[in-house]
């Protein structure tokens, strides 16, 4: 372990929270995540004898990416297996004890709760509800306050016992540090509370757009090497709101198999055709665009209004980086659109923080609409388009956000205008540019020591979204399943483990992934 160089105390306590956990504990994930899987999984037996570099070249040196195929079949056996024993034991105990609750003096109305879904959320959610949603009471930087909770009514609800649990954060994204109480960012957005107040109340087209917002839009313009930019009060709503703006009836979408719901939702209320291609699989993209370029729309046989292509820069639950010059380069070849979704890749990644784009060091003026948010590097809420003028100012007039949602508040955007000025170094120090790059090197030195320990880990090398594969729910949370009961089997679980040793963490599992496809989200590790 001393070959590592721990430069910062966030590293240190990476460190540390490795060395505390039981050697048993490793040793059951071992058995089970690494030999259990390893007909179908290549690991990575990498060893580090230097300090972890900075973001590589994506230019130079192709991107290393964990194998990301199918469960293995005895992994897969178990899993079903434990779901299997939980839905059983749950229609038996509704066979004998069916739910009877009623709302009072609702005779004859449809039941709010029907369907597999309540059945769901009562027999196997309500077990592991816990390890969602705690409540905080301290800023999300590098430690956080989670106050603790329990149960008295077998998970039905979930009461606070009045502990508060100082944790190591890695649950949240939080990438830069900027979500702070302390220095320029606070101090600038406090003075902004006082000066402009906290909200307008309004939206763009009417009494809402101020002075604030259009500093801001002209310096995001700059740092993203763009034309114009256009912001907005909310990040989902950027993608659900403006989508509908671009596209409508007689339009193409070839859509990214995973990307975010808020781009699905928008794809769906725009009325636009869409077709999903396999995840980051360029080859299948241009299999679909030949096809429907060939053939036309379905029941017309006409040429297609409008072709876009969607993609995000980093996926939030695969951790893996979209092949941008691929998709340029498709873009350019069959005349189509190109969308990417920046989200968790702006300030997070490439040299200078200017995501994806910066990553590859292609030119922005390559992809035609490039949206983003400012909840993850940036400290802030809020989002963002950024394009040609011609593009922006269709949005100005047509977007429903601007017309009818109400304006970023001025402390936000202040927020949003402070972090921008470090990130590129307008505020006279070098601060920014060592907060990406100390992102780089804790984002190589986790995951190259989580698979010299033997886990799974989805996603590219830079990525700083981390996903370790479990596969069980189970695994996520506190109780053990029957499965595992009889045989005598007594498994640490990771989220409880987690807790009890000072370290916030989220688990991700179905519905959000395939129901074998369980997984702990370690983010922000700056």
């Amino acid at each position: 372990m001393d070959i590592f160089y721990l430069n910062n105390s966030r590293q240190h306590n990476i460190y540390v929270m490795f060395r505390s956990i039981p050697f048993s504990f490793f040793i059951y994930l071992y058995c089970d995540c690494y030999i259990g899987n390893l007909v179908k999984y290549k690991t990575h037996e990498e060893k580090i004898t230097r300090p972890i570099e900075k973001f590589s070249n994506a230019k130079t040196k192709k991107r290393v990416s964990t194998v990301e195929d199918d469960c293995p079949m005895i992994t897969a056996f178990f899993t079903f297996l434990s779901f299997g024993v939980l839905l059983l034991v749950g229609y038996i105990k509704e066979f004998f004890y069916p739910p009877s609750t009623k709302e009072k003096n609702r005779e004859g109305y449809v039941p709010l709760y029907i369907g597999f879904e309540s059945f769901y959320t009562r027999n196997v959610y309500r077990r592991i509800q816990h390890c969602w949603g705690a409540p905080i009471c301290s800023v999300p930087g590098s430690r956080i306050e989670v106050i603790e909770r329990h149960s008295v009514d077998h998970g039905w609800s979930l009461q606070p016992t009045g502990r508060k649990m100082n944790c190591l954060n890695v649950g949240s994204y939080n990438y830069l540090g900027f979500a702070e109480n302390v220095g320029p960012c606070y101090e600038t957005s406090a003075e902004t509370t006082k000066t402009l107040g906290m909200m307008t109340s309004s939206s763009r087209l009417e009494l809402g757009s101020m002075r604030i917002l259009e500093e801001l839009e002209r310096l995001m313009s700059e740092f993203l090497g763009v034309d114009d930019t256009i912001t907005f009060g909310m990040g989902f709503a950027t993608n659900v709101l403006n989508i509908p703006s671009l596209l409508g009836p007689g339009c193409l979408v070839l859509s990214d198999e995973f990307n975010h719901a808020s781009i699905i939702l928008g794809i769906k209320v725009s009325g636009a055709t869409v077709k999903v291609f396999k995840h980051n699989d360029t080859n299948d993209l241009e299999r679909l665009l030949r096809h429907h370029i060939i053939h036309g729309h379905p029941r017309t046989r006409r040429a297609w209004r409008k072709i876009l292509i969607v993609a995000e820069g980093i996926y939030s639950m695969e951790g893996t980086i979209c092949d941008l010059p691929r998709l340029i380069e498709l873009k350019k070849k069959y005349k189509a659109y190109l969308y990417v979704d920046e989200a968790h890749s702006i300030g997070a990644l490439g040299p200078n923080g200017g995501g994806v784009v910066d990553y590859y060091g292609a030119d922005p003026k390559d992809v035609d609409i490039l949206m983003g948010t400012f909840t993850k590097s940036f400290g802030a809420a809020g989002g963002y388009i950024a394009g040609n003028k011609d593009l922006i100012n269709h949005l100005r007039i047509r977007s429903d956000a601007q017309s009818y949602a109400a304006s970023m508040p001025p402390p936000v955007a202040q927020q949003i205008l402070t972090s921008l000025t470090i990130l590129m170094g307008r505020d006279g120090t070098t601060d920014g540019q060592k907060r990406i790059e100390q992102l780089a090197r804790n984002v190589h030195y986790f995951r190259q020591r989580l698979k010299q320990l033997g886990f799974i880990v989805f996603g590219d090398d830079d990525s700083p979204v981390v996903p370790l594969l479990l596969f069980m729910i189970p695994k996520l949370t506190h109780f053990v399943t029957m499965f595992l009961i009889i045989f005598c089997v007594e498994f640490s679980v990771f989220i409880k483990e987690l807790w009890d040793r000072g370290v916030a963490s989220v688990g991700v599992g179905f519905p959000a992934t395939k129901l074998n496809g369980a997984r702990m989200h370690f983010e922000g590790c700056g």
